[in-house]
């Protein structure tokens, strides 16, 4: 018998206009407390943001999610953010911001395997 994991994953958006709420996926970042995992991906379609009017350019909008990216994965250079446990990483990443970068709200779920379910997430959400 396999151990149930709870986990919580918020989907990783760009924001061209704030005040228009309009937004592209971009990327998925998922959180087991239990297990002190933490994964993102992070898979920005430029032609499709393009398509909304993007305010910035694909450099400005890559630089912004490798930010998430370095923080996400607890890297040093990712600041004093990074430097955090999991679970504050993850409600870190995942607060309401005014920002051309968001997520959606924190959305639970359980699973037997995190690797594969934030797989078949990723490709049900952003691919």
């Amino acid at each position: 018998m396999h151990d149930k994991h709870l986990y919580e994953y918020a989907v990783v958006r760009y924001v061209p206009r704030v005040e228009r709420e309009e937004f592209i996926n971009v990327g998925l970042v998922m959180m087991c407390k239990r297990q002190k995992w933490l994964r993102i991906a992070l898979e920005p379609d430029h032609r499709r943001i393009a398509s909304l009017g993007a305010t910035h350019s694909p450099e400005e909008i890559n630089s912004q999610l490798e930010s998430y990216r370095l923080i996400a994965d607890g890297r040093p250079d990712g600041g004093a953010i990074a430097m955090l446990d999991v679970t504050e990483r993850f409600r870190w990443l995942s607060a309401v911001r005014s920002a051309c970068i968001q997520t959606s709200r924190p959305h639970p779920g359980i699973c037997n395997d995190l690797d594969e379910t934030f797989e078949r997430l990723l490709n049900e959400l952003i691919r």
